[in-house]
């Protein structure tokens, strides 16, 4: 399990990346692509998603079966990778 800007003597933080996504009919954005910097990862599945005061979280599965947790936040518009889980063994999970 890894924590997105994990360094060492650092603490955790999260990292900055570029997210594309869908407007749904509510005008709802919802992540289909992430970009963490040259490397992109296509959104296979939302597992989850949850709002806090200041934030949208989606909890995803990427298309290289690994997990992520993006935060958005809401009042500047940014994205932030706060989670990453590589798991090549969820195949369960895309069913």
């Amino acid at each position: 399990m890894k924590h997105a800007g994990d360094n060492p003597g650092t603490g955790k933080q999260p990292m900055s990346i570029r997210v594309e996504c869908y407007a749904g009919y509510r005008g709802e954005e919802t992540p289909r692509c992430v970009w963490m910097g040259t490397k992109q990862v296509e959104v296979s599945k939302i597992l989850d998603r949850w709002l806090a005061p200041d934030h949208r979280y989606f909890k995803i599965l990427g298309n290289d079966n690994s997990v992520y947790i993006l935060r958005h936040n809401i009042a500047s518009w940014n994205w932030e990778l706060t989670f990453f889980q590589e798991c090549a063994g969820l195949k369960n999970l895309t069913g």
